[in-house]
């Protein structure tokens, strides 16, 4: 697979690159040169990605340079370095490229629309990585590849390699460096592929809004009729697995556009996570884990290769990468038009929000940007509490300009193709974590096809009393004293204070957010 290709105009001089091969190659390649690699009994190669088994986001530094200086959104999430430093990362990990026997390139595109695709190439040391990224971007043909060309981007991933702690701007030996003005992306110190593909979601999160286009963090998919459904969420909301439905057409599973001729996917693949994966719960995902997935810091059976993705004993983040045509009903190409619905999934610990509410423009722009979710504490003496997250537009430590900039041209897309806006909890009822129990995934099934129906927009709904958002008093499928969560507790002034204590938390996260935002917005936000 190796051809007279080079990469000298990078200051690389390795003789032997392997060049857009494809998952037999790679699949040959991983099983000789990667620790641990193994072939599952399934067909999938298992890998495991090294220390780090999740991203390094207070790792990730972006040049600050004059000519995007003022559009980024500085502080904790995007954290300036200067073009020195970059230029030291990037060389460290072009002289230790240059060290080995072999590297691997992988050409492909971010974004199906043909108008504004992004040329990306991958520069990694290691073949699980070539095949991820394969899996991760767009494929070109072969004709796209002869006249590829100059890349817009690219990504040097010498991962295997760590940075120097001492070099100025560096905390640890791990450093995700970006350039916009360079078109360049320096990894060191961590081999965690997702590192890759959330690094191309953070160039489109710059780009695109300059160009008028809405980035977004969710999934989408496509009834029969034509009509969009958008799903923004954070780890565990259930984003992944509600926009896998087998009666829609999957557009994809985590980056998305928002452009005047509709919506378009950035990737052409899935990361899907793997923890608790079963046939039954997530049919379509089960089913794409086959010859050509990546399946990332699995645990399995030694003699029969069976996976157990219940054993989380090397991290909770296992995860599946496949292509996106692995999923039996995606849309090739994935494009789709103008949403109809847009819906926030929260899973809400605390046991307070309703399963399903319909929110106002302003209520959609409040939810938006606190972007929230709550995760289960640890046990201690048996005790556990609900920890409350907020991640701006449901996605923050991927988002270059200030969320505010995303919630406007959201805002404006949906008001002028019509976009109803929804709610929906995927979390605890009956109680908080540890008292009440986790909704049901038949329940919330039930309210995303209502909603893509059309259905539940012509109920009846009444305000919550605190959160101000409306709670339809019916939906089809769903038993009525679901839906609004105070009935389902037992202890009515428990609840009352638990919604008061989240309520307070909205509000907390909210004021770093109000200079920027409308009175609109800031008085769509909870009451107490």
């Amino acid at each position: 697979m190796s051809d007279t290709f080079t990469l000298e105009q990078y200051g690389i001089k390795v003789a032997n690159i392997i060049r857009n091969a494809k998952p037999p190659v790679l699949y040959q390649h991983a099983l000789a040169y990667e620790p641990e690699a193994a072939i599952a009994a399934s067909g999938a190669i298992m890998v495991r990605s090294g220390t780090k088994t999740g991203r390094s986001p207070t790792d990730k530094r972006i040049v600050e340079h004059p000519d995007s200086k003022d559009d980024i959104w500085w502080g904790k999430i995007n954290i300036p370095i200067d073009e020195k430093t970059f230029e030291i990362n990037r060389e460290r990990a072009i002289d230790y490229m240059n060290t080995l026997d072999r590297i691997y390139v992988v050409d492909g595109f971010a974004g199906w629309d043909p108008k504004t695709q992004v040329k990306v190439r991958i520069i990694c040391t290691r073949p699980y990585h070539a095949l991820f990224m394969w899996n991760m971007l767009i494929r070109p043909s072969d004709e796209e590849l002869a006249a590829f060309g100059d890349p817009d981007y690219v990504v040097f991933n010498g991962g295997v390699f760590p940075a120097n702690r001492f070099t100025e701007g560096m905390t640890s030996k791990t450093s995700v460096d970006l350039s916009f003005e360079k078109g360049q992306f320096v990894i060191l110190g961590t081999e965690y592929a997702g590192e890759m593909k959330k690094g191309i979601f953070t160039v489109m999160n710059y780009i695109m809004p300059k160009r008028g286009i809405v980035s977004m963090h969710c999934s989408a998919n496509e009834g029969e009729d034509g009509d969009v459904s958008l799903f923004f969420g954070l780890s565990g909301t259930g984003k992944t697995t509600l926009s896998a439905d087998p009666r829609r057409k999957l557009i994809g599973d985590d980056e998305h556009c928002w452009s005047d001729d509709g919506v378009f996917n950035i990737e052409g693949g899935c990361y899907a996570k793997a923890i608790d994966l079963s046939a039954e719960k997530e049919p379509e995902i089960y089913a794409a884990i086959r010859f050509g997935t990546v399946l990332e810091n699995v645990v399995y059976d030694d003699e029969t290769h069976v996976v157990d993705y219940h054993d989380v004993s090397i991290t909770q983040n296992t995860r599946a990468s496949y292509p996106v045509e692995f999923i039996p009903n995606a849309k090739i190409p994935c494009v789709g038009g103008h949403p109809s619905n847009i819906v926030f999934l929260t899973a809400d610990a605390f046991g307070v929000l309703p399963p399903v509410s319909k929110l106002t423009p302003e209520q959609a722009m409040y939810h938006f940007i606190s972007g929230y979710t709550a995760k289960v504490a640890g046990t201690e003496m048996g005790v556990t509490d609900p920890e409350a997250t907020f991640s701006a537009c449901f996605g923050a430590v991927f988002m270059v300009w200030h969320p505010s900039k995303y919630a406007e041209q959201l805002a404006e897309k949906m008001e002028k193709y019509g976009a109803s806006a929804w709610l929906v909890n995927t979390g605890w009822t009956g109680g908080p974590f540890g008292v009440g129990k986790r909704m049901s995934l038949k329940h919330t099934r039930a309210i995303i096809d209502a909603i893509n129906e059309g259905s539940l927009e012509n109920a009846e709904f009444v305000a919550d009393p605190i959160f101000g958002v409306g709670v339809p008093t019916s939906c089809p499928n769903v038993p009525s004293e679901v839906l609004t969560p105070k009935n389902t507790w037992a202890d009515k002034a428990a609840y009352d204070k638990q919604a008061v204590k989240l309520a307070n938390l909205f509000i907390q996260n909210f004021e770093k957010y109000k200079e920027g935002s409308s009175d609109a917005i800031i008085n769509a936000g909870p009451k107490v």
